[in-house]
């Protein structure tokens, strides 16, 4: 039964604005247009003692909840905050182990390598015992390591407090695990490595950081030198020595943050973690001398993708006392964000980029400050350069004007906030900052230096920062080359271009006041005499700074016409990210710059939802922009046409080209509904009918789709009833249309076993299988099946079944998961997206990528015999009751936000179920382990799979699977002959697929 949720340690840039150094919501300083998710930050030891302490009464701090905080004896930092989020708490504690540490040859990669050891249990807690307790707590827990610290995480329901803290500190303590155990975890720390390859912009990191440092630990990522990761199988010794070095109390702390007693708590810590010995080891890191000239390299991508222009500048290091990096973050936002002129530029109006964005971490030492484009055409490059360089000269040269200051220190106050709306949030932001000096103040100390910055300081930090000296291009592209980037780029040389500009100071941008002016005296909306037909789903807190607001509209890939295959995420996109009557996107971007808040889409099989979080403080100029948005559409041809290119390189970049896993499981669905089945295409659609959509096609189903009756209306937090009123007031003036389902056909499971293999340059395999069912949410069937799929395979949980199996036991791959509800972005995001609820499901297995063909045949083979088992056994009582207690608990870690409570209401409607959380914890207090058997016999069959297979040899795969040839696999350990024996079963059993049923695709046609 799954608990433990494992890894990450990855650091890549992702789509998030304003200030990002917590795990969560905003995870990173970077800004427009990408979607991976990191964590970054460093961690610095020292203070002397400290006493309980509450936070200083200060109007302007950011951070100003009252917490306790208290330094033990052996150095332990213990922080412990009360918030008022009932029942969740949450335990964080950061440890100064990253790979900056990582000083020795041959050990790179160990700090997050120690970070999957760390799970592996003691001779109190064995790992099986530990995940046994955690799993009837229902907690959810996690780690991740980054160039500067290693933080583990576990979010729970605060009666098993006193049991977490004891099982965490006995593992910190004792840890203990065999030469078996760590050269297993050794190949699924390739096997993490491997699946993250199929991402160019991990490749892209990993050569910056080499070609950038000579001498400093921050040449090589945390996950390390592939070369060092091969070698991690025989450094169990060196194991021993760093977890003595490493794990100490004065090397970490304890934050607790949640619906706790902080007196009873702090008396718990103490009990628990008092012994934990202090070390005194210290290591020296080596020094990086100033950089000496630019430097430049290219990659050579195999698979095909868009090529990538990337510059960076050698950066300061993190201080919360001094103004550097705090400089860096406003320059970041001011220049690079959706709303900045080069962003507009070149990726809005002229199309020569479609992503663009910035990735200027925190770090202990002296990092990189990384400017990326995204190209459109190889042709682009040089222009985009020279576009960057000049915008790069214009900070050095320019004042920037005191209101632009002022409103992006807004944004990134507005920013962080937003993602203080949950325990497991605060808990996650505070280990990111807690960790340079061990109190929370430093959140406040950074915002300090934000507040007094002046477009003098900006200036003359980029002055200091974004020198020719410091620079280092990375490009990367299918050719052996990119187009006019031949190491000439300079920004010494744009300012020679901008004769004249020292000295003077740009105008200042239009305010939001004047924009939202201007758009309220264009609108032409009539008032309506009153909404008909409208559902409201209403979620008001007097509490929440936070207001929620979605539209979810009953339309969405399942009504794309024939032949306009993608209609229905266009024309969410142009009502998202298109502009009004009224205001063009520009204008509605440099608005919302202030407010750290924007108008996102979602578009699934029958449901479309627009949505956006937003500041009480914000919630009338926010709803002024986006209600023109999308009850007057500005319906603009440049909209339309720079939408479909994003549309297009979503599907050929982002799916084919650069996410195998993703690739693997969207196959499965469109193999399981065919053509002619509403759900039998991507949601995005096809390339070739994207291109023939026109505004009169995305007009036309607007004015079909968009109506009073295919409307919900959710609203959350803190909103009042004059905002409700308006809202329902303009929703009125929408058509009145007619609340018709779209008619889904139950689809036949088939009769015999079919394979897609797809042929892609890539390294690793990835597996995807199902089948469809016939049971959705709210059947009588639903929750005995959601439970039967958990013990199988939660997502990204080390406990269930299959992850033990494949991963734990056997080392395979990094994790292997099962679902029978639909759950897109599984790669990024533990929990599933609401708002995806469809009439039909299927029954799935994702087995993350594998090495070879071979392990992949095997791991597919463990995962079908494993089904098999489940279907001829059942569930055991012990099992069963283990399941039962973690969901029920679980359920309030998947509705923990105000955000997710909103959309699971909305989905409760969709469904005819009770609220979420009480739908699933009655039926869970009633279910019985023959019900649930009943359920697994009723719905789950190894008959009629159908398989799907990415790999860089499709042909030596599909003829190993028509000829059903034999899989056996090799260890770099000895394992029990049990298992040896149960291998050879397993390596010749028969997947039973024959020829005819084996098609064999390359991935450059797919979606097409």
């Amino acid at each position: 039964m799954p608990t433990l949720r494992i890894g990450c340690a990855v650091a890549l840039p992702c789509a998030a604005v304003g200030l990002t150094r917590n795990g969560q919501v905003v995870r990173m300083k970077c800004n427009a247009g990408f979607a991976l998710a990191a964590v970054v930050a460093s961690f610095v030891t020292g203070c002397a003692n400290v006493t309980p302490t509450a936070a200083p009464k200060d109007d302007n701090a950011v951070f100003a909840t009252p917490y306790l905080m208290e330094e033990l004896d052996n150095g332990l930092r213990v922080i412990i905050v009360k918030t008022d989020f009932p029942d969740i708490v949450t335990l964080q504690i950061p440890v100064q182990t990253g790979s900056r540490n990582e000083v020795e040859a041959g050990k790179s990669g160990f700090a997050h390598f120690f970070e999957h050891m760390m799970f592996r249990g003691t001779e109190r807690f064995p790992a099986q015992a530990y995940g046994e307790i955690l799993q009837n707590a229902g907690a959810d827990q996690n780690a991740y390591t980054t160039d500067d610290y290693t933080n583990y995480h576990v979010t729970f329901t605060k009666p098993d407090l006193e049991t977490v803290l004891e099982l965490e500190a006995d593992r910190f303590m004792n840890l203990k695990y065999s030469e078996t155990d760590f050269r297993t975890e050794a190949l699924a720390v390739k096997g993490e490595y491997l699946k993250n390859y199929a991402n160019p912009v991990q490749k892209l990191i990993e050569r910056l950081r080499e070609v950038a440092f000579d001498t400093h630990t921050y040449q090589h990522t945390t996950m390390g030198f592939l070369r060092d990761i091969e070698d991690m199988p025989n450094q169990k010794a060196y194991a021993d020595v760093f977890f003595d070095r490493w794990y100490r109390p004065e090397k970490a702390a304890v934050i607790i943050v949640g619906d706790v007693d902080p007196d009873a708590t702090l008396a718990l810590v103490k009990q628990y973690w008092g012994s934990w010995e202090r070390g005194d080891y210290t290591v020296d890191v080596p020094v990086e001398p100033a950089p000496s000239g630019p430097r430049i390299d290219h990659i050579e991508w195999e698979s095909k993708t868009q090529p990538w222009y990337t510059v960076s500048f050698r950066g300061p290091a993190f201080s919360d006392a001094r103004k550097d990096m705090a400089a860096m973050d406003v320059l970041s936002s001011m220049h690079f964000s959706e709303s900045s002129p080069l962003y507009q530029s070149i990726v809005v109006e002229d199309q020569l980029a479609d992503q663009l964005f910035t990735w200027f971490p925190d770090r202990k030492d002296p990092y990189l400050l990384l400017v990326a484009a995204r190209l459109t055409d190889p042709a682009n490059a040089a222009e985009v350069r020279d576009r960057i360089d000049a915008t790069l000269a214009r900070a050095r040269t320019e004042l920037a004007p005191a209101t632009l200051v002022d409103a992006t220190t807004s944004r990134l106050r507005y920013a962080f906030t937003s993602s203080l709306d949950n325990s497991a949030s605060i808990g996650d932001t505070l280990a990111a900052y807690v960790h340079f000096d061990r109190t929370p103040e430093t959140l406040n100390g950074v915002f300090a230096q934000y507040d007094a910055l002046t477009p003098e300081d900006l200036r003359r930090y980029a002055n200091q920062y974004f020198v020719d000296e410091g620079r280092v291009t990375i490009t990367l592209s299918n050719d052996p080359t990119l187009p006019g980037i031949d190491g000439s780029g300079s920004v010494d040389a744009a300012i020679t271009r901008l004769a004249g500009a020292t000295g003077v100071t740009v105008n200042a941008p239009e305010s939001t006041a004047a924009i939202v002016a201007r758009a309220t005296r264009a609108s032409t909306t009539p008032p309506a005499a009153g909404a008909v037909n409208l559902n409201i789903v209403a979620q008001p807190s007097a509490t929440s700074a936070l207001v929620d607001v979605s539209f979810v509209f009953g339309v969405g890939a399942a009504d794309d016409p024939q032949g306009k295959k993608g209609l229905a995420a266009l024309t969410a996109a142009m009502l998202s990210q298109g502009g009004s009557q009224a205001l063009p996107i520009a204008d509605i971007e440099a608005a919302m710059y202030p407010m750290a808040a924007g108008f996102a889409a979602q578009t699934d099989k029958e449901m479309t939802r627009l949505s956006g979080t937003v500041h009480r403080d914000n919630l009338g100029d926010w709803y002024a922009l986006i209600s023109g948005q999308l009850f007057t559409p500005g319906w603009r041809q440049s909209d339309l046409e720079r939408l479909k290119t994003q549309q297009i390189n979503a599907i050929r970049t982002g799916l084919v080209g650069n996410n195998d896993e993703e690739l693997g499981k969207e196959l499965l669905y469109q193999a399981i509904y065919t053509d002619g089945h509403p759900y039998g295409s991507l949601n995005l659609g096809d390339v070739s009918d994207i291109e023939s959509i026109t505004v009169q096609d995305v007009q036309a189903f607007y004015a079909q789709h968009y109506t009073q009756a295919a409307v919900t209306l959710g609203l959350a937090g803190g909103f009042d009833s004059a905002f409700r009123e308006q809202v329902e007031r303009d929703l009125a003036n929408l058509p009145a249309g007619t609340n018709t389902v779209i008619a889904v056909a139950n689809v036949v499971r088939s009769d015999r076993r079919s394979a897609l293999v797809v042929q892609k340059q890539t390294p690793a395999v990835a597996v995807s299988f199902g089948f469809p069912i016939d049971v959705q949410r709210g059947d009588r069937d639903w929750v005995a099946l959601w439970l039967a799929r958990s013990w199988l395979g939660e997502h990204r949980s080390s406990n269930a079944h299959l992850y033990q199996r494949i991963r734990e036991t056997r080392g395979m791959n990094y994790g292997d998961y099962a679902y029978i509800e639909y759950f897109p972005r599984g790669m990024f995001q533990f929990y599933p997206d609401a708002n995806l609820a469809r009439q039909q499901q299927i029954f799935q297995v994702w087995i993350r990528p594998l090495r070879t063909n071979n392990d992949a045949l095997f791991a597919t083979r463990t995962a079908v015999r494993e089904l098999e088992l489940l279907i001829a056994n059942g569930l055991s009582e012990a099992d069963f009751e283990s399941s039962r207690n973690y969901l029920s608990k679980f359920v309030s870690l998947l509705t923990k936000t105000q955000g997710r409570q909103l959309g699971y209401a909305i989905d409760s409607q969709y469904y005819g179920t009770p609220a979420f959380a009480d739908y699933v914890r009655e039926a869970l207090a009633e279910l019985t382990v023959d019900d649930v058997n009943r359920a697994i016999q009723r719905h789950l069959s190894i008959d009629g799979l159908q398989f799907v297979f990415i790999s860089g040899d499709a042909d030596a795969l599909a003829a190993a699977i028509a000829s059903d040839e034999p899989s056996p696999i090799t260890y770099n350990s000895d394992k029990p002959q049990a298992l040896l024996d149960e291998d050879a079963i397993i390596a010749t059993m028969p997947l039973a697929i024959d020829r005819a049923s084996i098609v064999r695709r390359s991935a450059s046609e797919l979606f097409e």
